[in-house]
Parts: structure tokens; C-alpha cells; sequence
């Protein structure tokens, strides 16, 4: 098949792919029987988690939306995925949810922890520059008598 003989698959056709994909066939042996790249199946599976169905169309212009595009579109998964797939997935979204909410608070204290150290660092360069300073003049304390 030459480039410009390009498939074009159709959602029922994408919607089976993943079936099997999900039902834990091999993804190579699967890509190769079905006549498509492996990493078209990875990306149909990603665009399937964040989209659904609906979200497996075929090349071209996307149609129009008949509801506004800030609302999340409803997907039936149990359609698609297996049910030994979508209950062991409640616990992993769960885990994952956990761990990028961790990931973010770590961040932030990372970020705070830097600011701090970015302070002190400024801190001691100004100390040591007037301690050279007064060294240079020959006084011989570095900061001013608490005694005024």
C-alpha cells in the first residue's frame, strides 16, 4: 500500500481494536493482524480514556458540536472496556489521583524550599561583602555596636 492509498478506519472498526487490546491480546500480534501500526493502537486507547467513543473519529474535519465543548462527554465504557478491565481501573484512577495530588505538594514545597535557600544565599553574600568592606578599612568588627 502506497502513501497515498491511506486507510481510513471507522470507529466500529477502532472500537473492536481496543476491545481485544483491552482484553489483554498481545499489541503487536494484534497491530500486524489487523494491518496497523502499533502505536496507532496506543493512541486510540489514550484518545479513548480521555474522550470515549466519540473521541475515535476517522480523518477529517470534526463535526460540529451540538453541545457546548465545556461539557464532558458521557461514555459508556462498559461497552468497550471488559468488566475485569473497569473494576481494577477504580482503584488505579484512584491511586493515580493520589499520587499527582502527592507529586503537586511536593512541587510547592520544593518551590518554597528554593526561595529560602535563594534568601540565605543572598543573605550571606551581603554579610561577606561588608565584612570585606570594613576588612578593607582596616575597623576591625563587622556590624555596628549595639550600643548607640
Amino acid at each position: 500500500m502506497s502513501d497515498k492509498e491511506k486507510r481510513v478506519l471507522d470507529r466500529e472498526f477502532k472500537l473492536a481494536a481496543l476491545n481485544r487490546m483491552m482484553a489483554g491480546e498481545n499489541v503487536s500480534a494484534l497491530a500486524r493482524e489487523l494491518g496497523v501500526l502499533r502505536k496507532d493502537l496506543y493512541k486510540w486507547r489514550e484518545r479513548f480514556r480521555s474522550g470515549g467513543p466519540s473521541a475515535l473519529r476517522s480523518r477529517g474535519r470534526p463535526p460540529k458540536l451540538l453541545s457546548p465543548p465545556d461539557t464532558a462527554p458521557v461514555v459508556d465504557t462498559e461497552q468497550v472496556i471488559p468488566p475485569a478491565v473497569t473494576s481494577s481501573a477504580a482503584p488505579a484512577a484512584d491511586a493515580l489521583s493520589k499520587a499527582q495530588k502527592r507529586i503537586v505538594e511536593l512541587e510547592r514545597k520544593i518551590g518554597r524550599q528554593e526561595l529560602e535557600l535563594d534568601f540565605f544565599r543572598r543573605a550571606l553574600r551581603h554579610f561577606k561583602e561588608r565584612r570585606r568592606q570594613n576588612d578593607a578599612l582596616g575597623v576591625g568588627v563587622s556590624t555596628r555596636s549595639s550600643e548607640q
